[in-house]
């Protein structure tokens, strides 16, 4: 109701003063328009003249920026496409030299081990030609202590059995020579036929 009342005040003081209704209220007198446009081209000159280089000028770094940031991102990662392309042949290299090291050991650690079943080998030779030369040397040595012992010992007995003295050292030792070496002959013969 009293929106109502305000706006048939509003007509009726329109009506009095004689200013212009409907479509010619939104049409501005020529004097506004006239002193509307100097202050606005006193607006867009110093807009133009000061406001609008310093944005363009901060435009303009900006944009470097950007740009210079794009490139150096650029540059590193070449860079770092460059450092992992030499960090994956490193690897490879370091790969190759282990498994030539790894080789390397092998075949030393073979060569060590055969100089070393070489030198048991020889050392096994030498001590088996060792221990056959003194089994030799001590089969010789038991021989002729026996021949000793026996014809003295055989001496006594063919001496007691005949009832003669066989003390002749020369007659002696033919008699046990002879009998050893029937005894040799006869051992021989039958190791061969058990053979």
């Amino acid at each position: 109701m009293i929106a109502a009342a305000l706006s048939a005040a509003v007509l009726t003081a329109a009506e009095t003063t004689g200013e212009p209704n409907g479509l010619a209220l939104l049409i501005p007198e020529p004097y506004d328009i006239l002193w509307s446009s100097v202050v606005l081209a006193v607006i867009a000159f110093a807009f133009y003249k000061f406001v609008l280089p310093k944005f363009q000028a901060v435009l303009d770094e900006r944009t470097t920026l950007i740009q210079g940031g794009i490139a150096k991102a650029e540059s590193a990662q070449a860079e770092a496409a460059i450092a992992l392309a030499a960090y994956h042949q490193q690897l490879q290299d370091a790969r190759t030299e282990a498994a030539r090291i790894r080789e390397d050991a092998r075949s030393e650690g073979s060569q060590i081990l055969a100089e070393h079943r070489a030198k048991a080998n020889k050392e096994a030779a030498r001590l088996v030609e060792t221990a056959h030369k003194q089994i030799e040397a001590e089969r010789q040595q038991a021989s002729v202590s026996l021949r000793a012992d026996v014809g003295a010992l055989a001496t006594q007995l063919a001496s007691k059995i005949v009832g003669e003295s066989l003390e002749d050292s020369a007659r002696q030792s033919r008699v046990v020579d002879r009998f050893l070496d029937e005894l040799e002959a006869s051992t021989t013969t039958n190791a061969g036929k058990g053979n």
